[in-house]
């Protein structure tokens, strides 16, 4: 049996009856569509983030592509992220007619370099994207005050941070809005895409619900555009909502995996995840460096063993982003680390019997080496 970096089905058999019953409910409601369990998923989830909206969408994506839209970015403006996250981060930006300018990340962290940040705004700078990226917070003070002082928006890309906080703030209430994603492997997935925009500003949270209904405010009248058909499904709403009462549990289980390979990889030369100051990690991923990281997956591959490398290719050196200019060294700390970075398996459900079969490789790989 091959060992895989994430399987939802332990969660599931644990969680059967209560997600079966999420479908059933929905059903049995009568709508199907933007009914009784979006609504009151948005409601619980702005609860939880002390937020006053939030608006439900279809995939994680498009909930940046909405947040974009919705804070007044498009063509022509510039947006500044990193290029150490995953494509689509990148890929919304580019669908709203922006162009990406990309910063460095630190080594300790693999988070936005902040520092850099000032260096890279120009007079069509519009939007700050800071990629709160493995599980944790990129330092926000120095981004908020930067958009302060040049009059910029803030959307936080979170993810991969449901529930993180950064000295006390959960992610997703320090900007302007943050954009979530709800896949199934996310730290609150659903059974399929979903996504959402939190934003405690009146005017975006009403144009986020026009922008995902084609850009109508009333059945079969469009008041502004371009609209997206971009909703989340009522049945992904009800098991949101259901595993969002089991939300706390979730990350228990996170971090309890991430102190068990702590504990046991510490006298490895594996580099493990750092802890950044003031925040507090939920590990949507456990991610490890080493320099023969290439040779380390494929000697596990022997012992059943399948890990994950997440990212192997920033995203300024893809061929579909070739039309930027970037080139090889323009981001020297992003680079180096995408040859050194991998992921171990990480989820909530997962058996400490399997996590020990992978500790157990992985020390007796990197014994021999």
């Amino acid at each position: 049996m091959t060992t895989a970096v994430w399987d939802y089905l332990p969660e599931y058999e644990a969680e059967r009856a209560d997600i079966l019953d999420a479908v059933d409910t929905v059903f049995r409601s009568g709508r199907l569509v933007l009914g009784d369990s979006v609504q009151g998923f948005e409601r619980e989830y702005a609860e939880r983030h002390g937020l006053r909206h939030c608006v439900s969408c279809d995939n994680g994506t498009n909930a940046l592509v909405l947040g974009l839209r919705a804070l007044g970015v498009g063509r022509g403006d510039e947006v500044i992220t990193v290029s150490n996250t995953a494509a689509p981060t990148v890929v919304a930006i580019d669908q709203v007619g922006a162009t990406p300018v990309f910063v460095d990340i630190r080594a300790e962290d693999y988070l936005m370099n902040t520092d850099l940040v000032a260096a890279a705004i120009t007079e069509r700078t519009k939007c700050l994207l800071p990629v709160h990226l493995y599980g944790q917070c990129v330092d926000m003070a120095p981004l908020t005050a930067l958009a302060a002082e040049h009059g910029l928006v803030v959307l936080e890309d979170c993810a991969q941070s449901h529930g993180a906080t950064h000295h006390g703030r959960i992610a997703g209430t320090m900007g302007d809005a943050a954009a979530f994603s709800f896949y199934p492997t996310k730290v609150l997935g659903a059974y399929g895409d979903g996504g959402a925009v939190v934003t405690d500003q009146d005017e975006v949270a009403e144009s986020l619900r026009r922008l995902r209904y084609y850009g109508m405010e009333k059945q079969y009248y469009v008041t502004s555009t371009p609209g997206h058909n971009s909703r989340l499904d009522e049945v992904h709403a009800e098991i949101l909502r259901r595993k969002l009462r089991r939300f706390d549990d979730y990350l228990a289980g996170r971090r309890r995996v991430a102190a068990r390979y702590a504990e046991r990889l510490s006298d490895t030369d594996l580099v493990l995840p750092a802890i950044t100051a003031g925040n507090d990690h939920v590990y949507y991923l456990y991610v490890v460096r080493h320099p023969r990281r290439d040779e380390i997956i494929e000697r596990l591959r022997g012992y059943g063993i399948e890990l994950n490398v997440s990212y192997r290719w920033p995203v300024h050196t893809m061929s579909g982003f070739a039309h930027l200019g970037y080139q090889a060294g323009d981001l020297p700390v992003t680079e180096r680390l995408a040859d050194e970075i991998f992921s171990l398996p990480m989820y909530p459900s997962l058996p400490e019997d399997l996590q020990d079969k992978v500790i157990d490789a992985l020390i007796e790989v990197l014994a021999t080496l």
